[in-house]
Formats: C-alpha cells, structure tokens, sequence
C-alpha cells in the first residue's frame, strides 16, 4: 500500500515536472498574450473619390423631395454616404475640381435639409386646416382652427424667397419642395407670395 502511494506520487511529480506537460499547459496563455489586432487603410483613388462625389449628387438631386415617404427610406443612408465621402475625400480637398464638387454636395445637403424642414411644416398646416373644416368639409367633428396661420405662411413664404435667393443653382428643387408647399396651402388659406400665380391661383 505505501508502495502504491509513493508509485502514484512519483508518476504525478514527473508529470508537473515534465518540458511537454509544461510546454502544453503555458501555451494557451503564450497564444491570449501573444495575439494582438491589426488595422488595414482602404485607400481611394482620386478617380474613384470623383465618381462617388458625383453619383452621390446625382442621386440625391433626382430624388423627389416633396416626396416625404422617399425622404424618410433615404436620407438615413444618403447620411452614412455622405459622411463617408467626407472621410475619403479629404487627402484630394486642396484640388480645385474636387473641392469643388464636394463643396456642391455640402449646399446639395443644405438645401436638402432646409427644403425638407419648410415643405413638412407646410403639409402641417395644411392638415390642420383640413382637419379644421370639419368631415368631409361639413364642419362635422371640426377640430380648432390655427390661430396666427397668417404669420405661418408669411414666414414660409419669407422662407421660399430666401432659398431661391442663397441657392438659385437649386430653384428647381425649392419650386418642387417650397414652393408646391405653399401653393397647395394657399388652396386652403388665402396669402400672398412671391411665386403663387406661377400656379394659376
């Protein structure tokens, strides 16, 4: 039995003290220790950043902004677009023609964003005249009118002039947003502005 024992001690002793044994065990912690990340650049060609300067503003141009339910699918990942194209372009920013067409893609998104603020407040306050004629304009259920809509519009008009005046390059995209937003409200609420016989009324 104390043979047994000191037989069974023996063999545990060489078996912690063995080169292998050691080697196998310290190798997970030599591999966690030993392993490190690594970054990779993706460099863009001037070309490339170009053709991506320029797709980008073609597509954003041609999209309907009056269209509020194209705008809401969309501009999330035009905005990741964009912020990306404001990462790649940079090392080509000191070129004229580069930072020319990325200068037209920032007023491009200016313009965009402020078309986009004055057209939905405008679908608003034509709602809520709709909403205030009652059903079906019976004046059934009518809900209350706006009070101030005179000082709505006028600052939605003062609005339109602003943008043809700072950005004329994109008079078609302000008459498309701005401007058939005012004319649909003047429908339902009697104002003036600068362009509202442009619509026949």
């Amino acid at each position: 039995m104390v043979f047994h024992l000191a037989r069974q001690a023996a063999i545990t002793t060489a078996r912690r003290s063995s080169p292998l044994l050691a080697a196998r065990t310290a190798a997970p912690a030599a591999n966690v220790w030993a392993s490190r990340g690594y970054l990779t650049v993706v460099k863009y060609q001037r070309s490339d950043v170009v053709e991506k300067l320029e797709t980008f503003r073609a597509e954003v141009f041609s999209t309907n902004w009056a269209d509020y339910l194209n705008l809401v699918y969309n501009v999330p990942f035009w905005e990741l677009e964009y912020e990306k194209l404001s990462s790649i372009v940079q090392p080509y920013l000191h070129e004229p023609e580069v930072g020319k067409k990325f200068s037209e893609v920032q007023e491009l998104m200016d313009v965009m964003y402020q078309c986009e603020d004055v057209r939905d407040h405008l679908n608003e306050l034509a709602e809520l005249c709709t909403r205030a004629s009652g059903f079906m304009g019976t004046g059934y259920a009518a809900e209350d009118k706006v009070d101030n809509l005179d000082d709505h519009a006028q600052a939605c008009a003062e609005a339109y002039d602003a943008l043809l005046a700072k950005h004329p390059d994109f008079k078609p995209k302000i008459e498309q947003t701005v401007g058939h937003g005012l004319a649909v409200l003047r429908q339902k609420h009697k104002f003036k502005f600068g362009s509202m016989h442009r619509y026949f009324f």
